[in-house]
């Protein structure tokens, strides 16, 4: 399972012409289901991410994590997280999980993460989406279950 997360003042999330789901300062989360993943994986995420100290603290120094500053959260489903570009022009997505099974880890992940966050705010899972973003940094971290 992968994560690209991304320090945060604010983000909103729009599916066909209607913002579905705002939040403020914190972290966007773009996750990425691969095949064989579980909830040990979603857990192990879930954790590092709300604990990860990328925050700045009163001296400017990144020592602060989200539950530190009492961060918000957007989780967006993201499957080309899972893209394989070594070989030829166009990206391999056969290490991307199924559809149903990708669905229900994402969930899992995004309540997870929604019961320690201060707000939790999701994409809709398949749907296209145009996300606002407000980078705070530019911060911004790969996460692999795997690694």
């Amino acid at each position: 399972m992968k994560a690209l997360i991304q320090r945060v003042l604010q983000v909103s999330v729009w599916v066909e012409g209607r913002q579905i789901s705002r939040t403020g300062e914190g972290l966007l989360v773009f996750l990425g289901v691969e095949r064989g993943d579980d909830r040990k994986d979603a857990d192990y995420l879930i954790d590092k991410i709300l604990n990860l100290r990328i925050f700045e603290d009163d001296e400017g120094k990144m020592n602060l994590s989200l539950l530190d500053i009492k961060g918000e959260v957007m989780v967006v489903s993201q499957f080309t997280l899972a893209a394989d570009c070594r070989r030829g022009r166009r990206p391999s997505f056969t290490e991307a999980e199924e559809p149903e099974r990708a669905k229900e880890l994402y969930l899992y992940f995004a309540e997870g993460v929604g019961q320690k966050a201060s707000r939790l705010g999701t994409g809709e899972f398949g749907a296209l989406m145009i996300i606002e973003v407000t980078h705070h940094g530019p911060v911004t971290f790969m996460l692999d279950s795997r690694r």
